[in-house]
């Protein structure tokens, strides 16, 4: 081969390499322009993906902050409702017993003076019997038409039994005061079982004898030997009625339930009598116990699990709330730093157990 054929073959291979050098540094200049391409769109997703989840995490806070805020309002809202509707209980127990309370005081106070005058005309009837043992004949007439004997007989039974009513009037006025607590807003030492009494005396009428239910509701009281109790009197005998309320409801669904039983089998069914137990005690030596249990149909484990939530009520509408029993269980947990608690299991009963101290602190 010729020198001039080498150096020509040599400039070409040159050349190639050159433009093949060429190519080389552009292909790795894209390549790094790839990379770092991909390094961006890779940070920009990235931040993309943090700024997805902060602002998941803020929704999420905000979402819990709502939802803490609307069960805040709710349980405003039943404080308001509740206060208010104690205010107006209070106004009308102020006016029912203002009312009631004068006219049957003139009734009461008068009714020794009326019976005393009453023995006076008798004594004096007998004294003209005495001295005129023949009257004329329509005077005779008259004391059959009369039956003058019945009436001195009977006499001291008629002026007994409306003693006896209108201190049964009286009663109920001084319960419906006691229920209600009006002087008592504020934590003062109180005899806890005249505030149950006074809530039984109030329910009377769904405790006593009926046509659908001719045994009535028995009540069975254990109380133990209590000191007084500091707390909000009227609070708790709020506690006291809508526990007794519940007992009742259920103690009449389970006879409703037992009577269309008996008529869907065509038997006579004889259903235990209706029962509630109440029993106080002392425990720890300084906390109270209180114990209200029925003989009902019970509840199952999911019934008792939202019990005490605001707004649950296995009631038909109309009859119930739901919000008697969430209520009682911010009274006694809340304002009185205590426990509410209910045991039961279907076809068992259930029975509601409060504990409170008998001491509150200040800081309640």
């Amino acid at each position: 081969m010729e020198p001039t054929d080498y150096e020509n073959r040599l400039k070409l291979l040159e050349k190639n390499i050159r433009i093949l050098q060429k190519k080389l540094d552009r292909s790795e200049a894209d390549r790094q322009q790839l990379e770092n391409a991909s390094e961006l769109r890779e940070s920009v997703l990235k931040s993309v993906i943090r700024g997805l989840e902060e602002s998941q995490i803020a929704l999420e806070k905000r979402g819990n902050e709502l939802e803490a805020a609307l069960t805040n309002l709710q349980a405003l809202q039943m404080k308001l409702v509740e206060s208010e509707k104690m205010s107006a209980l209070g106004v009308m127990v102020a006016g029912i017993a203002h009312e009631i309370n004068n006219p049957v005081s003139f009734i009461y106070g008068n009714l020794n003076y009326a019976y005393e005058y009453f023995q006076d005309l008798l004594r004096l009837v007998e004294l003209y019997q005495c001295h005129y043992p023949e009257p004329v004949s329509a005077i005779k007439r008259e004391i059959e038409v009369i039956e003058l004997e019945f009436i001195k007989q009977d006499s001291t039974n008629l002026f007994q039994s409306m003693s006896i009513g209108a201190e049964r009037i009286t009663e109920i006025v001084k319960s419906l005061r006691t229920f209600s607590r009006l002087d008592e807003a504020e934590f003062k030492a109180v005899n806890i079982h005249e505030g149950i009494d006074s809530t039984l005396i109030i329910l009377n009428n769904r405790i006593k004898k009926s046509p659908n239910n001719p045994q009535g509701i028995q009540i069975i009281k254990n109380y133990g030997n209590l000191p007084l109790i500091e707390c909000y009197a009227g609070h708790m005998n709020q506690v006291f009625m809508n526990i007794l309320a519940n007992a009742i409801d259920t103690l009449e669904d389970s006879l409703l339930s037992t009577q269309l039983s008996g008529v869907n089998n065509k038997i006579e069914l004889t259903p235990n009598r209706p029962q509630i137990h109440i029993t106080t005690s002392l425990i720890h030596n300084n906390w109270v116990e209180v114990r209200i249990a029925d003989n009902g149909l019970g509840m199952d484990e999911k019934v008792q699990a939202k019990l005490f939530d605001p707004f649950f009520t296995t009631k038909v509408v109309g009859k119930g709330t739901g919000l008697g029993l969430s209520i009682s269980y911010r009274i006694i947990i809340e304002m009185h730093g205590g426990k509410l608690e209910c045991h039961s299991a279907p076809g068992a009963g259930a029975e509601f157990v409060i504990q409170i101290p008998i001491r509150q602190s200040k800081s309640a």
